[in-house]
């Protein structure tokens, strides 16, 4: 791996060979960032714990970086800023360095990435096409290898069209969950700010990392107590039906159809649902009153009509001025309808499976109709900060004449790391830990893989996180329950054996749940594990153990079982 300098040099290197000057509206001088990769390769050297030591970051220009100019893409709205974004300086914090910052569909109002003074920001691989936006910057800093990271916003798809365009990840995790605390907003309420990298797991990282509540933002929230961490190791998906995917393009449909049969193929249990009220829900987002907030946010600004406003953009959020009161009121209502419309239509779903967006249009097509194209672009992705959905987009099979084509796993709020499991099964790696509140839970019985009370962990959402072995201090004992399980005794140090088991997480309130429901002769306890953890697991009353069979020198519940099996050795 290239050391923080080596990794700014290799980066401005490439900044200077692909000649992409419309990705950037600042770009920090090299010498800069080259001093502070000195001061991280200093602090590593003194044993500093920076899990992103030398990781670059685009930072989409709404968002706010101390010492930079803060834009919104519009030269006359500029403004320096005195405070990095909660969300970036947790980045920094654990060694990231930023770049600069990106251009964008100006205000953050499109999903074109067309819509800037700073010029149209063209596709990384095919100039000739839009590159999406509004974090247009951002996702083509990432596409064309500048960047390992970047961040962006969503408010209608920001930070899932772009990436879908150019075959990388973007994840908007629940709204409030990474805080939007120096963020120029466009709908505040509906705001969230968002990361791009070429794979799964960075983009997973820096999520975790950029999450968790900050006082300066009054819609942050964290996880809550019993926030899933998994999901089923049999997960079911959804899929719209055949009439709710009309709007895409002829290549587009048949990338789908290839993604949900690649799918299939691996086993995932898909049907087919009916998502028109999420679809109908979507419109109100441009269509509706809500486009008032776009106006609260920055419509006093664009009604001075200065010179570096972009026509569009200023069309859309002059028009939201006179919207009434009621109007707005009444699609309140209208969503929180939908909203439980939506909690039923994904309640017996690990995640929804969807077209990130519609087509691929290219810069000329936009010019031509730059109303129409961004209303189909954002079919799929409009309505899920309208109901507090999150969605993690990756690449899906591509289409037929070999450019990129993305799919989202779309989840209720807070299932972020369901999308991020479900996601992991398409790119075929290893599911990354997002929401990391968890609490170990060592299991040695009828609970494990496998075994007939594991869908209570299941049902929970754990997370399994390996084989444990105890010390030597633990002997078990087969129990006369229905179903048969076993009962973990500590005898002392040197008085048992090592008995085999497997670790999961937990949420708090999980971990709550299962203890309540918990039937005797079974406890929870502190348990000591050969590498040196103390966890909590399952033990057993003592007359239960003393009426019990002794099966310590199976040394595991699935060793013994496997030894009563008919043909078995008799013992």
């Amino acid at each position: 791996m290239l050391t923080p300098t080596a990794r700014v040099a290799a980066a401005y290197a490439r900044i200077a060979e692909v000649d992409r000057p419309e990705v950037w509206i600042t770009l920090r001088p090299h010498d800069e960032l080259h001093s502070e990769a000195v001061e991280l390769e200093r602090r590593l050297a003194d044993g500093a714990d920076l899990p992103l030591a030398g990781l670059l970051v685009a930072v989409k220009d709404n968002v706010d970086v101390a010492g930079l100019p803060t834009t919104a893409a519009c030269p006359e709205f500029a403004y320096p800023a005195t405070e990095t974004a909660a969300a970036v300086a947790r980045l920094v914090e654990r060694g990231a360095l930023v770049l600069g910052k990106t251009n964008l569909d100006q205000f953050a109002t499109g999903l074109v990435g067309t819509r800037s003074p700073y010029g149209a920001v063209r596709n990384a691989h095919h100039p000739e096409l839009i590159s999406g936006g509004s974090s247009s910057g951002s996702a083509v800093a990432v596409a064309l290898g500048i960047a390992d990271l970047a961040i962006g916003t969503d408010t209608a798809g920001s930070g899932r069209v772009p990436a879908a365009l150019h075959g990388i990840v973007g994840i908007k995790a629940t709204l409030g969950v990474i805080p939007a605390h120096g963020v120029v907003p466009a709908c505040a309420d509906y705001d969230a700010v968002t990361v791009f990298a070429t794979d799964l797991a960075p983009a997973v990282t820096a999520a975790r990392v950029m999450a968790g509540p900050d006082q300066r933002d009054p819609r942050s929230r964290g996880w809550p107590s019993d926030v899933r961490l998994a999901a089923a190791n049999e997960p079911k998906l959804a899929i719209p039906r055949a009439a709710d995917l009309i709007a895409l393009s002829a290549p587009y449909h048949q990338a789908f159809t290839d993604t949900v049969a690649t799918l299939r193929a691996r086993g995932i249990d898909i049907t087919e649902v009916d998502i028109s009220p999420l679809l109908a829900a979507a419109r109100l987002l441009y269509d509706g009153a809500i486009v008032a907030e776009r106006y609260a946010a920055v419509g006093e600004f664009v009604d001075k009509a200065t010179p570096g406003l972009d026509p569009t953009v200023a069309g859309i959020i002059g028009a939201a001025q006179h919207l009434d009161a009621h109007a707005f009121a009444a699609d309140l209502d209208t969503l929180a309808t939908a909203r439980t419309a939506a909690t039923a239509l994904l309640g017996g779903y690990d995640g929804l499976l969807l077209p990130t967006t519609t087509e691929h249009p290219s810069i000329a097509e936009v010019t031509a109709d730059p109303l129409g194209i961004n209303r189909r672009l954002g079919t799929y992705t409009n309505f899920c900060n309208l109901l507090d959905l999150a969605a993690v987009a990756v690449p899906g099979s591509p289409t037929t004449d070999g450019r990129p084509f993305g799919v989202m796993v779309v989840v209720p709020a807070f299932a972020d790391q369901l999308a991020v499991d479900l996601a992991a099964l398409l790119t075929r790696t290893d599911p990354p830990l997002l929401v990391d509140t968890g609490v170990p839970l060592a299991v040695f019985g009828a609970h494990l893989r496998g075994q007939p009370l594991h869908w209570q962990l299941e049902r929970l959402g754990a997370r399994f996180a390996g084989e444990i072995t105890t010390t030597d201090a633990y002997r078990l004992t087969a129990l006369d329950t229905t179903p048969p399980k076993p009962g973990l005794v500590r005898h002392g140090d040197g008085r048992g054996a090592p008995i085999s088991g497997e670790l999961f997480l937990l949420s708090p309130g999980g971990l709550g749940r299962f203890l309540a429901e918990l039937p005797p002769p079974m406890a929870l306890t502190s348990v000591d594990l050969s590498d040196g953890r103390s966890v909590t697991g399952f033990a057993c009353g003592y007359d239960a153990a003393v009426a019990g069979t002794d099966i310590t020198e199976y040394r595991s519940w699935v060793a013994y079982l496997r030894d009563r099996r008919p043909g078995s050795r008799v013992r």
